[in-house]
């Protein structure tokens, strides 16, 4: 079993997959930043200076904060500014990853057509069957 475990762990595969969850969690820490540091403080100018990570309503009559961290420490809220915030968040993500997969489509599709291109160029020998018989039709030509 330990055998198997290390052929396993040893593969390309999981390697691969490990490194995306790895590049994947920090990329992910780049996005929050973006969005909380950059997008919502321009969207919440645009919309009159709110900040949209406070927005919330109290499911308590306890909750008298008007800050989402303190509302917290004082019972349960519906933080949906939050929520506006996570959902721009997976929208900026989603969309720089379908960026970044359209240029990784562009550039093998434009390196399979030049390896075309070159494999086109240059003519493919013979098969071995037709040289030997060129060579022979050559031969029997000098005679």
């Amino acid at each position: 079993m330990l055998n198997e475990f290390k052929t396993f762990i040893a593969r390309g595969n999981v390697m691969d997959l490990a490194v995306g969850v790895i590049i994947g969690g920090a990329f992910g820490l780049i996005v929050s930043s973006l969005v909380n540091d950059i997008v919502m403080p321009l969207v919440g100018v645009i919309f009159g200076g709110f900040d949209f990570s406070n927005y919330f309503l109290p499911l308590s009559s306890a909750v008298t904060a008007d800050s989402l961290e303190e509302a917290r420490k004082q019972g349960a809220v519906f933080a949906y500014g939050n929520f506006i915030t996570v959902v721009i968040n997976f929208l900026i993500l989603a969309w720089i990853i379908f960026l970044l997969v359209k240029g990784v489509n562009k550039l093998r599709a434009s390196l399979e057509h030049q390896e075309k291109k070159e494999k086109d160029a240059k003519p493919a020998p013979p098969p071995a069957d037709i040289a030997l018989l060129t060579e022979i039709r050559d031969l029997l030509k000098q005679r």
